[in-house]
């Protein structure tokens, strides 16, 4: 299971904001072309839209964590690609470990959590309420089905 976070903004969807939004930066400069005003106020708009198309790339790489799981008959194994830092690894026995969902305790609602090799780690922080239920329903459909 591969799981990640939803993408609400094209890359289309980028250049169409960014571009409007340089097009409505250039509705108060506009009267102010060819005077002194015009270069005081060009660094602060284009501090602005430097600063906004920044926050828009640290959201993309942002949203380049994903987390995998990896279940065999003997271990499960959940890998998660952090962007910024090391991945972080976690595996027990699926025999031995307890799948949780939490609906109203925990920091989100539905708080997914699997324990087991003697660590609690939660799964799938950046979904849904709803996506984190359908995960449960299918990993805990899934870990019923293997060998005992």
């Amino acid at each position: 299971m591969r799981l990640w976070p939803h993408r609400s903004l094209p890359v289309t969807g980028f250049v169409g904001i960014m571009g409007f939004t340089g097009c409505m930066f250039l509705v108060p400069l506009a009267p102010f072309i060819g005077t002194p005003v015009f270069w005081g106020l060009l660094p602060f708009l284009c501090a602005a839209m430097a600063a906004l198309y920044l926050f828009f790339l640290r959201n993309y790489r942002d949203g380049e964590l994903t987390e995998e799981l990896i279940v065999w008959s003997d271990r499960i194994e959940l890998v998660r690609h952090n962007p910024r830092s090391p991945d972080q690894f976690w595996e027990a026995n699926p025999y031995w470990m307890r799948l949780s969902l939490h609906a109203n305790r925990g920091p989100v609602q539905s708080y997914l959590t699997m324990n087991g090799g003697g660590r609690e780690v939660e799964l799938g922080a950046f979904l849904s309420p709803e996506e984190r239920e359908a995960v449960y329903d299918d990993l805990d459909r899934l870990l019923k089905r293997l060998p005992r």
